[in-house]
C-alpha cells in the first residue's frame, strides 16, 4: 500500500519493468520502498496495481523523493544506460548527502561506472555499479546481484540486496564484486556468455532440423531430456518450452512463424570490445554476437540464397547417436564459452587491479540470472580446489568431460560442414580448445613475417632476448635488446 509518512529504506527510480518488478521485491521483503518516475503516471499505476504487495510512499519530485528516504540514504536508478542514466544521477546528486549511496542496476558499461564513482566519490556520495541478472522474472522474484563500488557502501547495501535475491543452498546470489566499475564488467562478460550459451543452443537446434530432419515437438523433446543431465540449465529448459509452443495464428510451430533474425542490446559487442582491448581470446562469444549480426542483413542473406553449395554429404541415418554427438559436442563447447569468459574475468581484474574472485561468481550464477546451470557447482568447486586455475578446461573435471566429448565434439562439426550447417560457435570452440593443447602453433611464421617487414623481433626456443634478422642485408641474425 502507498504511505505519505512512512520513512523508506530504499528508493527505486526508473519504473519500466525491471523498476517496478525489483521495488515490488524489495516491498514484499519488508522493506519501505520510495518510489519515483520522471512520469508520475508509471508511479501511480504500479501503485494501483500492486500497491498491496508492500509498504510503498509515492514521490513526484526527486527532492520529495529522496527526502523520503532514511540516512544514509539508498537510491536505485533503473533507466536507460548512457545519457538518460547521467542525468538522473547528476539531479540525485544534487540533492543527496556526502555518505549517501546511488546503485546503478541498469546494463551500464563498466568504463562509464567507473567514470561515474570517481565523479560521485569526489562530492562525498557512494557510488555502486551493481550488475542485476534474471529478467523480470528474476527482479520479481529473485535476481543474481553484482554491485561493485566502495566496499563500505556495501556493508549498508549489501544486507538489503542480498535479501531480494535468488538463494542456492540457502546462500544468497548476492555477494560484494570489487571496486568502481567491476560489478557491470562481471555482468557484461555474464551477458556475453549468454550470447555464446545462446548462440550454441541455437546450432543444435539448427543441427537436430536440418541434419536429422526433426519437427519442433521432437526437438522440444531432445532438450526436455538433456535438462535432465549435465545440461539442466534455464536457458535449455526455455529452449524446450519455445520449440513446445504452437502459433494460435496458424497452428505451426511457433518458431517456424518468428522471422529468423536476432536482434541485441549491445552488451555482447562491448563483451568482444573489451576482450579485444585486454587481449583475450573469446572466441565463442564473438561467434555469437556475429552471428546474430548475420542473422540481422536480411537484404544480403536474400540476395545470397541461391549461391552454390557445393557437394553436400549424406545426412546421418543413426538419429541416435548424431543426437548423443550434438549433446556432447553442446556441452564442450558450454564449456569453452564460460571458460573464455572467466579468463576475460581475470584479465580484467589485473588490468583494473580489482582482486576479482571466479569462485565468488559462480557461487552467485547458480541462481536467478538467466546462464544459471547445474554444471556452475562445479565450476565453484574447481576454483575452490585452485584459485589460481590458468583456465577451467585444465580442472580435473572440466578436463576430463572434454575428453569424454570430443570425438563426438570434431564429428559434429564435421558433419556440419559437410552438410553446409553453418555452426560458427561449436567450431570455433573446437578451434580454439585445438589451439589451447597444440603444442606448437604458426605464430612462429608470423613473427617472422612481422620481423621481414616491421622489424618487430621475435623470441628464440634456444636462448634469452629479442632477435631481429637482417631480412634487407645479409640475413644474418643480431640481438634487439
Amino acid at each position: 500500500m502507498a504511505s505519505s509518512t512512512a520513512t523508506a529504506q530504499i528508493g527505486v527510480t526508473g519504473l519500466a519493468v525491471m523498476g517496478s518488478n525489483i521495488a515490488r521485491n524489495f516491498a514484499r521483503n519488508g522493506y519501505t520502498v520510495a518510489l519515483h518516475n520522471r512520469s508520475v503516471a508509471k508511479t501511480d499505476a504500479l501503485l494501483a496495481a500492486h500497491g498491496n504487495d508492500g509498504s510503498f510512499v509515492r514521490t513526484e519530485t526527486i527532492e520529495e523523493f529522496v527526502g523520503a528516504l532514511e540516512k544514509p540514504r539508498r537510491v536505485l536508478i533503473m533507466v536507460k544506460a548512457g545519457e538518460a542514466t547521467d542525468a538522473v544521477i547528476e539531479e540525485l546528486a544534487g540533492a543527496m548527502e556526502p555518505g549517501d549511496i546511488i546503485i546503478d542496476g541498469g546494463n551500464a558499461l563498466y568504463t562509464d561506472t567507473i567514470r561515474r564513482e570517481a565523479a560521485m566519490a569526489a562530492r562525498g556520495l557512494n557510488f555502486v555499479g551493481a550488475g542485476i541478472s534474471g529478467g523480470e522474472e528474476g527482479a520479481l522474484n529473485g535476481p543474481a546481484i553484482m554491485p561493485g563500488g566502495p566496499k563500505e557502501s556495501y556493508e549498508s547495501l549489501g544486507p538489503l540486496l542480498e535479501s531480494i535475491a535468488a538463494k542456492v543452498d540457502g546462500v544468497p546470489c548476492c555477494t560484494h564484486i570489487g571496486p568502481d566499475g567491476s560489478g557491470h564488467f562481471v555482468k557484461m562478460v555474464h551477458n556475453g556468455i549468454e550470447y555464446a550459451d545462446m548462440q550454441l543452443i541455437g546450432e543444435a537446434y539448427h543441427l537436430l532440423r536440418d541434419a536429422l530432419g526433426l519437427g519442433a515437438g521432437e526437438i522440444a523433446d531432445v532438450f526436455t531430456g538433456w535438462n535432465s543431465g549435465e545440461l539442466e540449465s534455464y536457458l535449455v529448459e526455455i529452449t524446450a518450452q519455445v520449440l513446445q509452443q504452437t502459433d494460435a495464428k496458424t497452428g505451426q510451430p511457433l518458431v517456424d512463424v518468428i522471422v529468423d533474425a536476432a536482434e541485441q542490446k549491445g552488451t555482447g559487442r562491448w563483451t568482444v570490445k573489451s576482450a579485444l582491448d585486454l587481449g583475450v581470446p573469446v572466441t565463442g562469444i564473438a561467434e555469437a554476437v556475429f552471428a546474430r549480426a548475420l542473422s540481422g542483413s536480411r537484404a544480403q542473406r536474400k540476395a545470397a540464397q541461391g549461391l552454390a553449395s557445393g557437394t553436400l554429404a549424406e545426412k546421418p541415418t543413426d538419429t541416435a547417436q548424431f543426437t548423443e554427438d550434438i549433446r556432447r559436442a553442446l556441452y564442450a563447447s558450454k564449456i569453452v564459452a564460460y571458460a573464455q569468459g572467466f579468463d576475460q574475468i581475470a584479465a580484467g581484474s589485473t588490468e583494473y587491479d580489482w582482486d576479482l574472485h571466479p569462485g565468488d561468481l559462480a557461487t552467485i550464477w547458480r541462481g536467478g540470472c538467466i546462464i544459471r546451470a547445474r554444471f556452475l557447482d562445479r565450476i565453484k568447486e574447481a576454483y575452490e580446489q585452485n584459485p589460481a586455475l590458468p583456465s577451467l578446461i585444465l580442472a580435473p573435471y572440466f578436463r576430463e568431460a572434454i575428453e569424454e566429448a570430443v570425438d563426438s565434439w570434431r564429428r559434429v562439426v564435421s558433419a556440419a560442414v559437410r552438410l553446409g550447417i553453418p555452426v560458427p560457435a561449436f567450431a570455433s570452440s573446437l578451434s580454439y580448445y585445438d589451439a589451447l593443447r597444440a603444442e606448437r602453433l604458426p605464430a612462429a611464421l608470423t613473427q617472422g613475417q612481422r620481423d621481414y617487414f616491421g622489424a618487430h623481433t621475435y623470441e628464440r626456443t634456444d636462448a634469452e632476448g629479442k632477435f631481429h634478422t637482417l631480412w634487407s642485408g645479409d640475413r644474418s641474425e643480431v640481438s634487439a635488446e
